[in-house]
């Protein structure tokens, strides 16, 4: 914490004033009053020098343009975030298709990335498939990312640090394209006629039968008592048959 005025304890201090030329060493009331009279105030610049060199200065001022100068400094800054993804080495091809799409779109976002490889019981006797994990990747993910700490295996995990590519960081790559967020007709199906409503359907069915039915009762073969209509005759051809009986009959 900056002292001003009383509160800067020490015998003398190295006194420079308000246009930053050196006044000299002055006993601590003298140069209280030196930065009184020009009502001004004393300002320990450099606690650590001996003597403490202090300074005569508007400390409102000189806070506010502290606080710019923090400003601008954060301003230029870039804040890094690390994220962490973790591998087992007998990933399933799904799954670590899914876990390089994470990666990916941290690297987009320009944030370093965490790859661990979690080995498990016996798995551990074999780091070359972790190995071969982290460099197979490394070799996709070229284009959005580059190697910042190689594959270093500690205790039961490997772990591989991958930071933003060089393009990603200057905005050249393009993020991929939402499959039918363009609403195109590529793989679509042809729409298929809408079959026509029941209703209608029943209606004209249902003239054709009347239709049919007429016929069928205007021809329809007649039956005789008791038949199946397996022997069924035309009534016509009965009445034939009797009338010719009664001629043939003396």
């Amino acid at each position: 914490m900056t002292r001003i005025n009383d509160r800067i304890r020490v015998p003398e201090v190295r006194l420079i004033d308000d246009e930053g030329n050196q006044v000299g060493v002055l006993k601590i009331a003298d140069a209280l009053n030196f930065a009184q009279e020009r009502d001004l105030d004393l300002v320990e610049v450099a606690p650590e020098a001996r003597p403490p060199v202090c300074r005569v200065l508007d400390y409102s001022k000189y806070k506010y343009e502290q606080a710019q100068k923090q400003k601008q400094a954060r301003k230029h800054q870039q804040q890094v975030t690390i994220r962490e993804i973790k591998f087992r080495p007998k990933i399933a091809q799904h799954d670590y298709d899914t876990k390089k799409s994470h990666v990916q779109r941290f690297l987009r976002h320009k944030d370093k990335v965490k790859i661990t490889i979690m080995f498990r019981g016996r798995e551990v006797t074999h780091p070359e498939r972790g190995t071969a994990i982290l460099e197979r990747l490394a070799t996709e993910l070229a284009e959005f990312g580059v190697v910042e700490q190689h594959p270093t295996q500690e205790g039961r995990n490997m772990t591989m640090l991958m930071a933003p590519s060089k393009a990603v960081l200057a905005g050249r790559t393009e993020l991929d394209a939402v499959p039918g967020a363009t609403g195109g007709d590529d793989g679509a199906e042809p729409a298929q006629p809408s079959p026509a409503p029941a209703d209608s359907q029943a209606s004209n069915g249902g003239g054709a039968e009347q239709v049919g039915g007429g016929d069928a009762a205007a021809g329809a073969p007649l039956s005789e008592s008791g038949g199946d209509g397996a022997g069924a005759t035309p009534r016509a051809s009965v009445e034939a048959a009797s009338a010719s009986a009664q001629g043939a009959v003396p």
